[in-house]
């Protein structure tokens, strides 16, 4: 997957912030037959099956009228999830502290894929701290980013009169 063409960004934000949902990010992953258009939404409330249904029909609305996108392609509207995408530098601040693995286009201190704790951004790097050493991460060398779902749970009394 890859992020969506500034021209989709431009068309589609827009429409989804309008709404009332934030635009997480847009993935584009053109195919002469199974080309996919996935848009992630968030808001405070969260997102439920009816918010993506909106956002979906007012998107599809717009993508045939302007006809951005060549070829066939499948639209998916979705909610980021627990392993949330990180598109923007600005998710990166907003999540620091937090687990992410990130996928790399080219190598950083011969790697290509890291999971550590986001430490901070400087300018246009991220710092990642895997184990006890810190990663320096040019922002335009990630190719995914993910947060690490946290799943712990607190451990209690199971009450078996239930």
């Amino acid at each position: 997957m890859k992020q969506a063409p500034s021209h989709l960004l431009e068309l589609i934000e827009p429409i989804i912030e309008g709404l009332g949902y934030e635009c997480v990010g847009i993935e584009y992953n053109p195919h002469p037959k199974h080309g996919l258009l996935r848009i992630y939404i968030d808001s405070e409330a969260g997102i439920q099956l009816e918010d993506c249904s909106k956002v979906s029909h007012q998107i599809s609305g717009v993508l045939d009228v302007e006809d951005p996108i060549q070829g066939n392609y499948r639209l998916e509207i979705s909610s980021p999830g627990a392993d949330r995408p990180l598109f923007k530098i600005a998710h990166f601040e907003r999540f620091s502290g937090r687990q992410v693995t990130l996928n790399l286009f080219r190598p950083v201190e011969a790697r290509k894929k890291i999971t550590g704790s986001i430490q901070g951004v400087e300018e246009q790097t991220i710092l990642l701290q895997e184990g006890g050493q810190v990663f320096r991460v040019p922002f335009q060398a990630i190719s995914k980013a993910r947060l690490v779902p946290d799943y712990s749970v607190e451990k209690g009394e199971q009450d078996d009169n239930k």
